[in-house]
This record gives C-alpha cells, structure tokens and sequence, in this order.
C-alpha cells in the first residue's frame, strides 16, 4: 500500500526526494533501491534514521562489480521486482504512465488520485488472498 508520495518536475531525480518520503515509523526497516540511489548523503541519512541500507551496488569504470557484490544485488532484487510491479500495474493496467496537466498543484493532486485508486485495487486483492 502506497502510504505518502511526493510530487516534483522531471527535471529532479528520484534519489532527491529520498529524504522527504523517509519517517519516524521507518526505523529498523530495509530500503531497497537501484543503484542510481546509491551515493554517501543517503546512507548518511539512512543511518541517521536507522534504516538499513539495502541499495544495490554500483559497478566503476575499471572496477566491475564483484562476485560476491553480485550476488548480494540478485538476492535485492527478488524484493525490488516486488516493488516494481506497483509502477507497472500504474502504467500498464491503469495508463498513468503521464500526468497530463498544468502546474504542480495540479499534478500532486492527480498523483494522489492515481495512488488512492491503485490503493483502492490492492485492497481488493488482499481480501481476496
């Protein structure tokens, strides 16, 4: 269940946001990412708020990812697909892949239809489980 989204332009990465989505109630939970949220400001701040750190690990120019490295990216991404499938049942089942309007006030109320309506859908699923 989604439970707080923030909303900002294309032109801000995702990995910028972090910290505003990020609570008191997450302490001594996982925070699974792809690599493009890997950097040092948010493991500094993932430490402060005591969450682990389950971002997978970038490979470098000249100093490829190890085994071991490898591994440990696989085992984090049986949890990411997980969450991936919430993006893709937005873009696939409900076509909310854009956000066609003007301003960001607008926008953040439309993100918030679109989270309350797949929210709405996922309910229905766990009743049925």
């Amino acid at each position: 269940m989604i439970t707080s989204y923030t909303t900002s332009d294309a032109s801000v990465h995702d990995s910028q946001k972090i910290g505003e989505l990020m609570d008191k109630d997450d302490a001594h939970h996982d925070l699974f990412g792809d690599s493009a949220y890997s950097s040092e400001d948010i493991d500094k701040k993932l430490k402060r708020r005591k969450i682990r750190n389950r971002i997978h690990e970038k490979g470098y120019r000249n100093h490829p990812l190890t085994d071991d490295q490898k591994k440990r990216n696989r085992m984090k991404s049986k949890i990411r697909a997980r969450i991936e499938h919430v993006f893709g049942f937005m873009e696939n089942t409900m076509k909310a892949g854009y956000i066609r309007c003007i301003g960001m006030i607008r926008a953040t109320a439309v993100m918030g239809l679109i989270n309350l309506t797949y929210n709405l859908c996922r309910s229905v699923q766990l009743s049925r489980a």
